[in-house]
C-alpha cells in the first residue's frame, strides 16, 4: 500500500534509512516540514545534513522508509518535483572558461519559463558582475550564481544546502531578506546549515542531527525553553559542590577556591540564596544560546562522520 502523505505538509520523511555503511548515513529519520515554513536543519559537519537533502532530490536512493516532497514520492516524480524546486547543492559544480552570464542562461534555457530580468535583478540584488568568468570568481561569488539559479524559477520549495557559505555580512542578510519575501508570496524553504545561530534568525522550525538521527526538533519557542543560564560567581566563604548539585536544575558544577561556576535551568532563586549565604563577592549571569544548549545535547562530535 502507498503511504499516503499529509496535507499542509511540503516534506514528509518516514522511517528514512540510507546507510552506507560503518555507521555512516541517516537511519530512522522523521521529518515533517510544513508548507510556507522556513526550516532549519542544523548538524555538525558529518551529521548527515546532505545526505537526506540528496534523497530528498532523488539524487541518492532509499534504503528504506517513505519521502513526500510536495506531497508526491521523491522518487517516482523525480523529474517533475526538480520542476518545482529551487535547489543549491552543498558543493558547487565547476564551469570552466565561461561567464556566470552564460551557465545562468543555459540553466534558464533547460529549466524553461525563465524571465531574464530576473535573473538581472537577482544579481544587481547579490551585487554579482555577470560578465565575469566563473572560475575566475571567489568562492562567496560562486555561491551567489548558485543562488541566482536556485531562486530565478521562482520556485514552491526551496532546498538549501549551506546557502551562506562564503557569503559576506551583508549578503548574508540579502539572503534572509530574499528568503522572507518568497515564504510571504507562497513558497516554502528547507536549509541545512552547521551553524545555529544563522538558522535562528531565519527559521521557522528547526531540527537537530547527530549520526544521522534527529535529536531534537520544534518551534523556536519550544526550543528557547531549553535555555540555561551561566553563573559565575566569587565568593568569601566555602560552597560544597554536593550543595549545589542537590538543587533543581543545577548541573556542570565547579568549584576552585573561590570561584564557582554552574548551570541552572528554571529558577535561580534558591542557587542565588545558597550563594548568598556564602558571602557573594561578585556575581555574573548569561543566558546560553541555542548553540550552546543544542550542542551541550550532542556532547563531542564523533572522531569518525556518520553521514554527509
Amino acid at each position: 500500500m502507498t503511504a499516503r502523505s499529509r496535507p499542509g505538509l511540503a516534506v514528509e520523511c518516514r522511517g528514512v534509512v540510507k546507510d552506507y555503511g560503518a555507521g555512516r548515513g541517516v537511519f530512522d529519520l522523521d521529518l515533517e516540514v510544513r508548507t510556507g515554513e522556513v526550516f532549519g536543519f542544523i548538524g555538525p559537519n558529518g551529521a548527515g545534513k546532505t545526505t537526506t537533502i540528496r534523497l530528498l532530490m532523488d539524487l541518492v536512493r532509499l534504503d528504506g522508509g517513505m519521502v513526500k516532497v510536495l506531497g508526491l514520492d521523491s522518487h517516482a516524480a523525480s523529474l517533475a518535483l526538480k520542476r518545482r524546486i529551487g535547489y543549491l547543492p552543498g558543493e558547487l559544480a565547476q564551469f570552466p572558461g565561461v561567464s556566470a552570464s552564460y551557465i545562468l542562461g543555459l540553466l534558464a534555457g533547460l529549466r524553461g519559463d525563465v524571465e531574464e530580468r530576473e535573473i538581472t535583478a537577482l544579481a544587481e540584488r547579490f551585487q554579482l558582475d555577470l560578465r565575469r568568468k566563473y572560475e575566475e570568481l571567489s568562492h562567496g561569488n560562486k555561491q551567489k550564481v548558485a543562488l541566482i539559479a536556485a531562486f530565478m524559477h521562482r520556485p514552491e520549495l526551496f532546498v538549501l544546502d549551506e546557502p551562506t557559505l562564503g557569503l559576506d555580512p551583508l549578503m548574508q542578510r540579502e539572503f534572509r531578506d530574499l528568503v522572507r519575501e518568497k515564504v510571504s508570496a507562497g513558497a516554502t524553504v528547507f536549509l541545512s546549515s552547521h551553524v545555529l545561530s544563522e538558522v535562528e534568525q531565519a527559521c521557522d522550525r528547526l531540527a537537530l542531527i547527530k549520526a544521522g538521527r534527529i535529536v531534537s526538533s520544534g518551534t523556536l519557542e519550544e526550543l528557547r525553553a531549553l535555555r540555561t543560564h551561566r553563573i559565575e560567581a566569587s565568593i568569601a566563604g566555602s560552597l560544597a559542590r554536593e550543595d549545589l548539585l542537590s538543587l533543581e536544575g543545577v548541573s556542570d558544577v565547579e568549584i576552585r577556591d573561590h570561584q564557582v561556576s554552574c548551570s541552572v535551568h528554571g529558577a535561580v532563586g534558591p542557587l542565588l540564596h545558597i550563594l548568598d549565604s556564602a558571602g557573594v563577592v561578585e556575581l555574573d549571569s548569561h543566558e546560553m544560546s541555542l548553540e550552546e544548549v543544542f550542542f551541550a545535547q550532542m556532547g563531542e562530535p564523533d572522531a569518525s562522520p556518520a553521514g554527509r
